[in-house]
């Protein structure tokens, strides 16, 4: 039998990844020529720095070629735009808003899960491995109100470091659902730890990444998205304490006021983390 460690390729995840995009993200900006133009010339005014001060050979200029071809054979873009450049485009967005601190969506987030109530198991296999994790807490205003049915967006990846839809022989929405708050804004979510994983590296990303000599790991984290009308929508991630790429993340994604503070709980551990929503 093949394993999902067997047959979750860099292609198969990047086809499912490009694919995901497409259908949920098609709507464009209508960005002024100006702004465009602006933001191109400057792009490319920085490649060109990078060029001349670094002597780039044909050779190096062929090797990207070759290399930026492949990236797009592989359908790997999402994972490599989200990896390496969203978390400054997410810093900039954000840069002004109150309340909790968001940080990258990344490239595996999955529309349409399904709709749970505010004490909840999150779909999973029945002999889903890894440590029971309870995950509560409250939404609330930024002055304070809690916000009576806020809708919590939860996803992550199982025991083994892989994300249902975006690997093989995973139920379509394992660990992955919508809570709806309760009165209170509280809710209150069983599920299991996710681990720490490895970026696909057997594409055209891997090869960078083995080139340059960089590692591909990702911490440990729960990927969540947290709204409720007339606030602004808070996409994030909270990590756990301890784990070895906290501090050499990948994706540059991990912040001080994401990290979580587990509790032993019977066979599992306990966390809370509340949310704060500015106004929109």
């Amino acid at each position: 039998m093949t394993t999902t460690e067997e047959s979750a390729t860099a292609a198969a995840t990047g086809a499912s990844a490009t694919e995901r995009f497409r259908a949920d993200k098609t709507a464009v900006a209508d960005t002024p020529p100006e702004r465009v133009s602006k933001l191109a010339r400057e792009v490319l005014a920085a490649v060109h720095a990078t060029i001349r001060a670094n002597q780039v050979s044909y050779a190096e200029y062929d090797a990207l070629k070759a290399w930026l071809i492949q990236v797009g054979a592989d359908g790997e873009w999402p994972l490599f735009l989200d990896v390496f450049l969203e978390n400054v485009v997410e810093e900039v967005a954000s840069a002004d808003r109150e309340g909790s601190k968001g940080t990258i969506e990344g490239p595996f987030y999955a529309p349409g899960a399904p709709e749970l109530p505010a004490e909840a198991t999150l779909p999973m296999r029945a002999d889903e491995p890894g440590t029971p994790l309870t995950f509560h807490g409250q939404v609330r205003s930024a002055d304070g109100t809690p916000l009576a049915g806020a809708r919590v967006d939860i996803w992550h990846c199982d025991d083994a470091g892989y994300y249902a839809q975006f690997a093989p022989g995973l139920p379509e929405w394992n660990l992955r659902g919508v809570i709806t708050a309760d009165d209170q804004g509280g809710f209150r979510i069983h599920t299991i730890q996710p681990s720490p994983y490895q970026i696909p590296t057997d594409g055209a990303t891997g090869a960078l990444i083995r080139a340059a000599n960089w590692h591909a790991w990702r911490p440990a984290h729960l990927h969540l998205k947290v709204s409720a009308p007339g606030h602004q929508l808070v996409t994030t991630q909270l990590y756990f304490p301890g784990d070895p790429h906290n501090e050499d993340d990948i994706a540059s994604a991990v912040k001080p006021e994401l990290m979580l503070d587990p509790k032993p709980a019977g066979n599992g551990i306990d966390v809370e983390y509340d949310f704060v929503l500015a106004p929109s």
